[in-house]
């Protein structure tokens, strides 16, 4: 029985390999073929992910935080010219800042830096994993670091998030988060809609120019940015589909699995891609927690599993290869399961 084994990070606690491969522990003591593979959806871990699965060289590159204070971050860089940038590793909200951490001034300039080191690298594509940010400051930072630093050139970028959001809704959806009180909201929204008007192409209404406060909206207006589901792309990147060919279930994990799972998160892109399988593979959970808004949505699971800790999520691999032998002997035609 070979499981496929897709978590997202236990955000704040454990990375998607970490999770992986604590699962994969269980799975292999019950008998079972554990195929790690984990994945991310523009957020946290996205990172990893990319530069693991595209073999990417780590540089370190110096760079600011939101607030201006330097620091230094990496980015990934592939033999075929394709660098991987992460926006949280300097315009992050949980970027280390010793003085206040004002969601106003907070600026993507230090993504703009990384962006423009890659260039100087000689990237000729981008990738931008938008999650995680500090910042609403529509993207103005990063663009103005891309020009301090001589712009694009021949390269392109593409925006991985794992929101729809449009530009003029960032603040009001995702400022509070950031520390902005609705005082501040207003404020930021005020900017975003001038912001908009005064950019080389408006993107208002425009699906996903709202991801990271604005940031994919101000690279998007200003260089043709290409903004992408983050889930759908790095599924594809790492080859998910050959995997689940190969596979009898699938193992899917988050830090909380909630009524938000389903919308444009990693989860809820593995589950359409089983759906298209016509064996019908069951999918099981592991997860920090459940939310007890979940609902019908727990329906897409044939199991769901809390485990907060490495042992846990081992019992767990453990537990699902029970769980599955048990179905696959009492019903010889359930789902793709075999022993």
């Amino acid at each position: 029985m070979r499981i496929l084994i897709t978590p997202d990070s236990f955000k704040g606690t454990y990375s998607s390999p970490e999770v992986a491969a604590a699962v994969g522990t269980g799975v292999a003591a019950a008998g079972a073929t554990p195929v790690p593979l984990p994945v991310a959806d523009g957020g946290e871990g996205t990172f990893t992910a990319l530069c693991q699965t595209l073999r990417a060289q780590i540089v370190e590159v110096p760079s600011r935080n939101p607030w201006g204070v330097p620091l230094t971050a990496g980015i990934g860089m592939t033999p075929d010219g394709t660098a991987i940038v992460e926006l949280a590793q300097a315009s992050g909200i949980t970027v280390p800042h010793d003085g206040p951490r004002d969601p106003v001034a907070a600026s993507t300039y230090g993504t703009g830096m990384l962006i423009s080191a890659a260039v100087h690298y000689g990237a000729r594509k981008i990738l931008v994993a938008a999650g995680g940010s500090a910042t609403t400051d529509g993207g103005a930072g990063a663009v103005q670091a891309i020009e301090d630093g001589g712009g694009l050139g021949d390269a392109s970028i593409v925006v991985l998030s794992d929101v729809t959001t449009t530009f003029t809704d960032a603040a009001k959806i995702f400022g509070p988060q950031k520390g902005a009180d609705p005082a501040m909201v207003e404020l930021l929204t005020a900017r975003l809609q001038e912001q908009a008007r005064e950019f080389p192409q408006d993107p208002t209404g425009v699906a996903r120019t709202g991801a990271a406060g604005g940031f994919s909206g101000g690279l998007w207006a200003h260089y043709g940015a290409e903004l992408v589901s983050g889930a759908d792309y790095i599924l594809d990147a790492i080859a998910f589909d050959t995997r689940l060919r190969e596979a009898d279930a699938v193992v899917v994990g988050e830090g909380r699995l909630d009524s938000q799972t389903g919308e444009g998160k990693i989860i809820e892109a593995i589950l359409r891609r089983v759906r298209r399988d016509e064996r019908e593979l069951p999918v099981i959970a592991i997860v920090g927690s459940v939310s007890e808004d979940l609902g019908a949505y727990a329906e897409n699971f044939a199991q769901i599993i809390v485990a907060t800790d490495d042992a846990a999520m081992a019992r767990a691999g453990r537990t699902l290869v029970g769980t599955l032998q048990s179905w696959a002997a009492s019903s010889p035609t359930a789902g793709g399961v075999t022993i």
